[in-house]
């Protein structure tokens, strides 16, 4: 991870003069944000990116109100049925109209740090990188996890329009970029409303990466079903400190541990389908 890098512009203008948005102007990106029954938030979601030029909301067939409700807030809403969260994301950043797109969850807000140095990218008429990553302060059961994966989260989320997302199921990720900037202001990030939250969507999205690994012709066995897990406990724990973070740091790498043992449970049961 390159380190964090002053914005400069041609002439060594100051970029807080020259380039940041004057008081009360929007900033000329485009936040898409893909959603699937998101009631419970997508509305203050979309209101705190009121600074933004444009936000799009890419459903993937919400049976809530989700779209109502975005749409109320200001968003202009798209319907993919059926697809990756990355297919939903990619199309929004083809219905994009500005040069730049902040790519965001439901789930995410962005911290005023970072909303001005977002402003200062922008604006800027030779921006110095064509992507930047910035770093996620993620918040677990009440606490801000400073420590373990969680700890060291950071995500490439604003970029130029011509880019695209990997579609995988899970852990989706923007196609590689060599010229990578990074942005100091963080994205706050409350992934899980509470435990039976997290766990859902632990059950989810390790059906999805089973899926994935089937589909490149991955097998399980009890090595993965062992070892995997195991590893991951100790990654997450004890490697990456996990452990600073107290008892909620001990159930966060328990947690992530379980996901990786069920992902390689269905992907085991996936092999012993006739069908498989």
């Amino acid at each position: 991870m390159s380190a964090a890098v002053p914005l400069t512009f041609p002439g060594g203008d100051d970029p807080q003069r020259d380039a940041a948005p004057r008081a009360g102007q929007r900033v000329a990106v485009s936040v898409v944000i893909p959603t699937l029954n998101e009631a419970a938030q997508i509305g203050q979601a979309v209101g705190d990116l009121s600074w933004a030029d444009e936000v799009v909301v890419i459903d993937g067939g919400s049976t809530d109100n989700t779209a109502a409700l975005a749409e109320a807030a200001g968003a202009r809403v798209i319907v993919v049925r059926g697809e990756t969260i990355a297919a939903q994301r990619n199309a929004g950043i083809a219905s994009a109209r500005n040069a730049w797109v902040l790519a965001l969850d439901a789930d995410e807000r962005v911290s005023p740090q970072l909303r001005a140095e977002l402003g200062q990218v922008v604006a800027g008429r030779n921006p110095t990188h064509a992507a930047y990553r910035m770093k996620f302060r993620n918040h677990y059961l009440g606490r801000e996890l400073r420590h373990g994966p969680w700890g060291r989260d950071w995500h490439v989320r604003l970029f130029s329009r011509d880019r695209r997302y990997v579609c995988h199921r899970v852990h989706e990720h923007l196609e590689a970029i060599d010229d990578v900037g990074t942005l100091t202001g963080p994205i706050i990030h409350n992934p899980y409303r509470d435990l039976s939250h997290h766990v859902t969507k632990i059950v989810k999205y390790s059906r999805w990466g089973a899926d994935d690994l089937h589909a490149r012709g991955r097998r399980a066995g009890v090595w993965e079903l062992t070892a995997r897990p195991a590893w991951r406990f100790v990654r997450d724990y004890v490697v990456f400190s996990g452990w600073r973070d107290g008892a909620v740091g001990f159930v966060a790498a328990a947690l992530s541990a379980f996901a990786a043992f069920l992902k390689y449970a269905f992907l085991f049961a996936r092999s012993q389908s006739p069908n498989a």
